[in-house]
């Protein structure tokens, strides 16, 4: 060792012999330094080969050596040495590829129901609103509970949990829906790579029955059939203003006392709704630019219908003066019912097409099944009608409620299921072939319901007229 500690830098390229076969060349680093690269000769098939066996002084003389005399005992096994030296590395390689496919095979089996759900949402299912509603209720009710859990591992006790939770709020159609929602998306992904080979224990929605998980005779998919009589219609909108004219009264300073009215560009929804038949999703969504206040027509696209059909709604004078009463409120802004917007800026969205359902809810919660208000909600029964004996009520009822007044009015029913843009059965080569758009039947049809409420309305007084 002392003598390689020794070597000066003019033996460069001095041949050094340590015996048996094992020499080092003198070389010079960058900075000048000595090393000596150490091989090992042996002959292999009548050639002399040489086997690397380390670089002094990064490697020890001893160290070298005792790759020397491995090299050498595997020339004696019939071995090549370099052969076994790539057949290490081959085998390490080997090693460390397995490593992360074993890596690799249990985070695939780990997937979680999130992910399953996220590709689903993005692949396999296609609803209005870019399946925003779809995501909600996952985000609300399902992905909280299980959507960290592996797929592998869900089984029929988590779905049951996940309705039950839902049920207990009384949200029963809820309930139905998501219990629908996780059938499609188990059978879905029942047919796909990965899913299904980590469905070891089978489709567990197979196993839930949700009639057994609702109360005694609930029927969560039974349709509704709420519609508002005159008297309810007349003391909804005496409700709305007695509200107004309190908070109005009340001297400032002192209105934090008193209760809010329901906000006007939500009144005046509930009036458009029952004055056109539309849903209420489809008014929330409107745009100035498809409302022409003129003419009095108001164009709904497609992507925002749930047919996924265009119409358009010919405003009668009843339901122009709501839409022009809205003007006044959002016409300075692209949406009918804009979404909040922070200061200075312009609303980049319409509210939730949730939101007026809300507000109405909130104001009939003996209806509900809460434990108290909610965070930044009202809690009461300020909108209840006819003292809670109907039941309570939706602003789709309104819809219901305004379709049945045409039917009351003569109006047939294949024109009121026109107005309400609703799919129109008969064979496909009927609506194939037969494109009379009845606009002149719509536009009398809705004329009448609109004189209808005027005469129900404005002889009390309640809608003000142009």
């Amino acid at each position: 060792m002392k003598e390689l500690e020794s070597v000066p830098a003019g033996w460069k390229r001095d041949t050094l012999s340590d015996g048996d076969g094992l020499s080092g060349e003198v070389r010079l680093s960058d900075g000048g330094a000595v090393f000596l690269p150490f091989r090992y000769a042996f002959k292999w098939e009548g050639k002399v080969t040489w086997h690397y066996c380390g670089s002094w002084p990064a490697t020890s003389l001893e160290a070298i050596r005792v790759e020397r005399d491995r090299a050498r005992a595997l020339i004696k096994d019939g071995v090549k040495p370099t052969d076994a030296k790539r057949a290490a590395k081959i085998e390490a390689q080997a090693k460390v590829e397995a490593t992360i496919a074993e890596a690799a095979r249990h985070q695939a089996e780990d997937l979680p129901l999130r992910a399953m759900f996220e590709v689903w949402l993005r692949d396999g299912v296609k609803r209005a609103g870019e399946n925003g509603e779809l995501q909600r209720s996952f985000e609300k009710d399902v992905l909280p509970l299980i959507g960290r859990k592996p797929v592998r591992l869900v089984d029929e006790g988590d779905i049951r949990a996940v309705l039950r939770a839902v049920i207990s709020r009384g949200t029963y159609r809820m309930a139905s829906r998501i219990y629908a929602d996780l059938v499609q998306l188990f059978a879905w992904a029942e047919a796909r790579k990965p899913w299904r080979a980590l469905m070891i224990e089978g489709n567990p929605t197979k196993l839930v029955e949700l009639a057994k998980l609702l109360p005694h005779g609930c029927d969560p998919d039974a349709e509704r059939d709420r519609v508002l009589s005159p008297d309810e219609l007349r003391e909804l909108h005496a409700k709305l203003a007695d509200m107004e004219a309190a908070y109005a009264a009340t001297p400032a300073g002192q209105k934090y006392g008193t209760d809010r009215p329901l906000k006007k560009e939500t009144q005046l929804a509930l009036w458009i709704c029952l004055g056109t038949l539309c849903r209420i999703g489809e008014l929330l969504m409107a745009r100035w630019e498809h409302v022409n206040l003129q003419i009095g027509e108001w164009f709904v696209p497609g992507e925002n219908t749930k047919t996924r059909v265009s119409w358009k709604v010919y405003l009668s004078p009843f339901a122009l003066r709501q839409f022009k009463a809205l003007h006044a409120l959002t016409g300075d802004t692209p949406f009918c019912f804009p979404a909040r917007a922070a200061t200075g800026e312009a609303p980049a969205h319409h509210v939730c097409v949730k939101s007026v359902s809300k507000q109405i809810g909130d104001r009939q919660t003996q209806f509900k099944k809460r434990a108290g208000p909610l965070a930044h909600r009202k809690h009461d029964n300020s909108l209840t009608l006819s003292e809670g004996a109907a039941g309570a009520w939706t602003p789709h009822d309104l819809r219901r409620t305004g379709a049945t007044m045409m039917q009351q009015l003569g109006v047939s029913l294949d024109l009121i299921d026109r107005c309400q843009n609703h799919v129109l059965a008969g064979s496909r080569v009927r609506r194939a072939y037969l494109h009379h758009d009845y606009a002149a039947e719509k536009r009398e049809a809705w004329e009448r319901l609109g004189e209808r409420l005027d005469a129900l309305l404005v002889a009390l007084n309640v809608v003000p007229r142009d």
